[in-house]
């Protein structure tokens, strides 16, 4: 190989490939490589004979779970906000002729032992069991305010200054109760602790907006849409966009070694006797495992059920929410249900997920507040899984790594991550307005 290439990404995974796309349609040199034969790394969808070779070890599902190939399991699944980063990212790289979405059906919180659909509008929180008559009032008179919030207009923003205003202070203004707290923190404006309360309230508000703009988007039970036949088809879609802009694709070449100079800057990545020059590399933690660290631990069950999660109004797509102070935990906990409606599954049958950040060595016991949600269930596979983040100088290297994925049942997270790289990578923040109207969700 005596080409050298501004870009040489390693790993597959679904940031990878965002990335590889993005970097080949702004005219840079890219060479994209996996250890594996398959797209998606961490973040791939295995059919029902992978999933069992996966968690059982054989390859023998039994006959009455379905074909194997009519199954499509995200191994780190995730919806996509309607209005979200990912969305624009798509239409940017017009990636979304390669795909097709459906809307989430809904979006619920688990408070008091119990599962609500999530208020996302001053009239849903009207209507909203969660709360009771006054608490709605105040709810709403909330839900109002940052629904008419202007950064750049300071009539809407009621002699408050949100880039000194903790949330904490906003929600005291509304005088919200923590019950009502403790859901739009985690369920609207999906933190994952509760360190934003003492943080500015801008960033809350403008989450809170954008949760209510994508639930408006396709005039669904969610905020959510997702595609069909899972998530793989994203990194797939991706990679096809790289290669229409000139990107090479190579799978399955093991042992990738990331070569650097005598300055300790990398040169190039060496396969099966070959050396491909570049400039940079981008990859997962696993490519490059002396510049990371472990930064935590995700504990997730998988299991195949033939109904919908009960108390969801037979959703055939759902999230549910559980905000750690619910479970006297330090972390949120997350249900992903999807099924035959996406083409991930056989006719009749359901895929449930529930995933958190492990605070034990004992997932099954731990998962157990969101399990208990799913009812009867065919078949169910348990695991964790290490996190990983970068400890680089990516100026001293030129080596980019992305952090392993989250515990969370969105995208907003991940997609922060690619950006962050995408501007560490090429200097400069990428320009996401877009018309949200080039993209489309199928609706029930």
């Amino acid at each position: 190989m005596d080409e050298e290439y501004d870009v040489i990404v390693l790993g597959t995974g679904l940031k990878e490939c965002i990335l590889s796309g993005l970097l080949s349609v702004d005219g840079l040199k890219v060479l994209h490589m996996d250890r594996n034969d398959y797209y998606g790394g961490e973040s791939t969808s295995l059919n029902l004979i992978q999933l069992w070779k996966r968690f059982r070890g054989g390859d023998n599902p039994p006959p009455h779970l379905g074909s194997s190939r009519d199954y499509n399991v995200d191994m780190i699944p995730k919806y996509i906000m309607a209005n979200g980063a990912l969305v624009r990212v798509l239409i940017h790289t017009d990636v979304t002729k390669y795909l097709s979405f459906k809307a989430v059906d809904g979006s619920y919180v688990y408070n008091k032992g119990k599962i609500h659909k999530v208020p996302a509008t001053d009239m849903e929180a009207l209507k909203s069991p969660l709360m009771g008559f006054f608490e709605k009032r105040r709810a709403r008179t909330l839900f109002s305010y940052v629904h008419n919030y202007n950064e750049t207009d300071p009539n809407t923003h009621q002699g408050m200054d949100l880039t000194r205003v903790t949330t904490r202070q906003l929600f005291a203004k509304y005088g919200i109760d923590e019950n009502t707290v403790d859901f739009i923190g985690h369920a609207v404006a999906l933190h994952r602790d509760d360190y934003y309360l003492d943080k500015p309230a801008l960033d809350t508000v403008k989450r809170m907006q954008l949760y209510a703009e994508s639930f408006a988007r396709f005039g669904g039970g969610s905020s959510y849409i997702y595609p069909f036949y899972g998530l793989a088809e994203l990194p797939q879609a991706f990679a096809r966009l790289s290669a229409v802009y000139g990107g090479t694709y190579m799978l399955d070449k093991p042992d990738c070694k990331v070569e650097f100079d005598e300055e300790g800057k990398v040169h190039g990545v060496t396969s099966q006797g070959e050396t491909a020059k570049c400039k940079k590399v981008v990859c997962d933690p696993s490519y490059l495992p002396n510049k990371v660290k472990k930064v935590g631990k995700v504990a997730r069950a998988i299991a195949i059920m033939s109904h919908p999660i009960p108390d969801t109004n037979d959703s055939h797509s759902v999230q549910i929410i559980l905000p750690q102070k619910q479970l006297c935990r330090k972390s949120d906990m997350y249900v992903f249900c999807c099924s035959y409606s996406h083409n991930v599954a056989p006719k009749g049958k359901f895929i449930a997920l529930v995933s958190t950040e492990a605070e034990t060595g004992h997932p099954e016991t731990e998962l157990k507040p969101g399990t208990d949600l799913l009812g009867h269930v065919d078949e169910i596979f348990f695991e964790t899984y290490d996190r990983f983040e970068p400890v680089n100088e990516p100026s001293l290297d030129n080596c980019i790594i992305s952090t392993s994925y989250d515990a969370t049942t969105h995208f907003e997270s991940t997609v922060s991550d690619v950006l962050n790289m995408y501007t560490l990578i090429t200097g400069k923040v990428l320009d996401l307005d877009v018309d949200l109207n080039a993209a489309s969700a199928a609706e029930d």
